[in-house]
């Protein structure tokens, strides 16, 4: 009977409010209204039914239990608030201050940026101590999302005032990412127990979660070692490294990172891809397995950050052999950090947006629905997805539920290889990389490489179409440019004939994906 009653109480603390980033309040809430006459339920309604029946007096009451119970959170706000305003006066921004990289003149003056460094920390310090003080009262919201806002100023600001030295970059980095996960990670979304709608984790004829964690868990990883490589590059462009390494094009990173293209941004893209980095690592954390339904305006924001964003960043990484005459091994290995995380999101987007669609259809309100969730249309248990604890003892396992979504067409691997080919076939036909005729395999095989590997998510699959075009590219564009030599003509529309070909067959599809099946083409 034992055994039997903590396996009842482990699957409600897993289904219920216990997984929407407001653990123990949540769940003790539970227990209690299984305790307190709620005993009509029966079994096959569970967590569901008791959401539906909370008061907004009932909630209130767990909002104030989960504020003492993170009130610690609270007292750290206020603390990193000091910090902050003592940090200039402590290390000091006016000492061993660095030039950006390859001479680049910047928008501010030396003075400047040490003067606007030292105010914004001094400000944003005070403005944590006042707000993060306002928040150890319970149900203020705002004063939570200000102190998150400040974070996120916080991890801006030494990109536009380009900090003058590594101390005040990496100080209010770190800051800045410790802010943002007190206010909206680690204690949830503010107020979110005043609205939270139980319900569904599975969207409407899915066969698998996408907001699962082991589909997030490979985004976060991913995330993580983006950040760590644009953090390297952005410390070169803003001078606090005097060398940038590169294993296999000698000089071709300093020359990428200095060259005219990256310059005429008002910011080192390099930190600015950090920047970015780091909200799509912190927002992998954010929000529950229902996250596709709960909170689609998060969906929205991290879709932006990685799929048209990332696809921004791919193509101007493989625009450069073409645009400044080098390739920078280290941009190549964030661009492939970036490129699987696009196929692996779009399906969490998909579901968000097939939620709207099913709640307009409803009559709901969409703008209330897109900021406080929906309702779900049926009652469901993720089933299928592993724990993510389960990943030291069973990798493979968690592995394979965090690339679901994804399958690997031999016509689709065979298109990327050939594609990572026709990238370095110039080189090896003794090809100069400014001829025209290496331009065109530079961005043709690299764009056949990427819509390739896009297209392994089965939810675009249809994108494949477009490797056709490009392969007719290949096959055709060395034979009207000048500077081709015939033998690369030849491989050229060899293989851009065999690309084109590959694209027509759509290849395996293994899941389901309710209203976009028709669209899996």
């Amino acid at each position: 009977m034992k055994d039997k009653a903590h396996k009842h109480q482990k699957k409600h603390q897993h289904g219920g409010m216990g997984q929407r980033g407001v653990t123990r309040p949540m769940s003790e809430h539970h227990s209690m209204k299984e305790q307190g006459g709620k005993g009509g339920h029966q079994e096959g309604q569970g967590h569901e039914m008791h959401d539906h029946t909370m008061s907004k007096d009932q909630r209130m009451q767990m909002l104030h239990m989960h504020h003492m119970q993170t009130l610690w959170i609270y007292w750290l706000l206020v603390i990193l608030g000091v910090w902050l305003v003592l940090s200039p006066l402590t290390f000091s921004y006016a000492k061993a201050t660095v030039a950006p990289s390859g001479g680049r003149e910047v928008w501010l003056t030396l003075q400047q940026r040490i003067s606007f460094m030292t105010w914004s920390d001094i400000i944003s310090g005070l403005l944590l101590i006042f707000f993060g003080w306002r928040t150890l009262t319970p149900n203020r919201p705002v004063s939570l999302w200000i102190c998150c806002f400040i974070g996120i100023w916080l991890s801006l600001a030494p990109l536009l005032f380009w900090a003058p030295n590594a101390a005040a970059y990496l100080n209010d980095t770190l800051v800045g990412v410790l802010v943002i996960s007190l206010t909206i990670l680690i204690p949830g979304m503010p107020n979110m127990i005043m609205y939270m709608k139980m319900g569904s984790e599975v969207p409407p004829g899915w066969s698998y979660n996408p907001s699962s964690w082991p589909q997030r868990w490979i985004m976060i990883v991913l995330g993580f070692f983006g950040w760590v490589v644009s953090r390297y590059l952005g410390a070169f462009q803003l001078g606090y490294i005097d060398h940038a390494w590169d294993p296999f094009f000698g000089d071709g990173t300093r020359q990428v990172l200095n060259s005219n293209m990256s310059h005429s941004l008002p910011i080192s893209d390099g930190a600015f891809g950090a920047f970015a980095y780091t909200l799509e690592f912190l927002m992998g954390w954010m929000g529950s397995p229902s996250r596709w339904r709960t909170m689609p305006w998060m969906v929205t924001i991290f879709g932006i950050l990685v799929i048209p964003l990332g696809l921004v960043h791919i193509f101007l990484v493989i625009s450069q052999p073409v645009i400044v005459g080098a390739w920078c091994t280290f941009c190549l290995l964030a661009a492939a950090i970036m490129l699987p995380m696009i196929p692996l999101e779009f399906d969490e987007v998909i579901a968000m947006g097939q939620h709207m669609v099913q709640a307009k259809r409803r009559g709901d309100s969409l703008w209330k629905v897109f900021w406080k969730g929906g309702e779900s249309f049926e009652h469901n248990q993720d089933e299928r997805s592993p724990e993510l604890m389960e990943l030291p003892q069973n990798p493979g396992k968690v592995f394979k539920a965090s690339i679901w979504g994804m399958s690997f067409p031999w016509t689709l691997v065979v298109s990327a290889i050939l594609g990572l080919g026709l990238m370095f076939a110039p080189a090896l036909f003794g090809v100069s990389i400014e001829a025209t005729a290496a331009d065109i395999f530079h961005l043709a095989g690299s764009l056949i490489l990427v819509i390739s590997v896009i297209c392994m998510g089965e939810i675009v699959r249809i994108g494949r179409y477009l490797n056709i075009l490009l392969g007719l590219v290949v096959a055709i564009g060395p034979w009207i440019v000048q500077d081709s030599p015939l033998a690369l003509s030849i491989t050229g529309t060899c293989i851009g004939l065999v690309v084109a070909a590959l694209a027509i067959p759509r290849g395996l599809k293994k899941e389901s994906y309710g209203l976009w099946d028709q669209y899996v083409k």
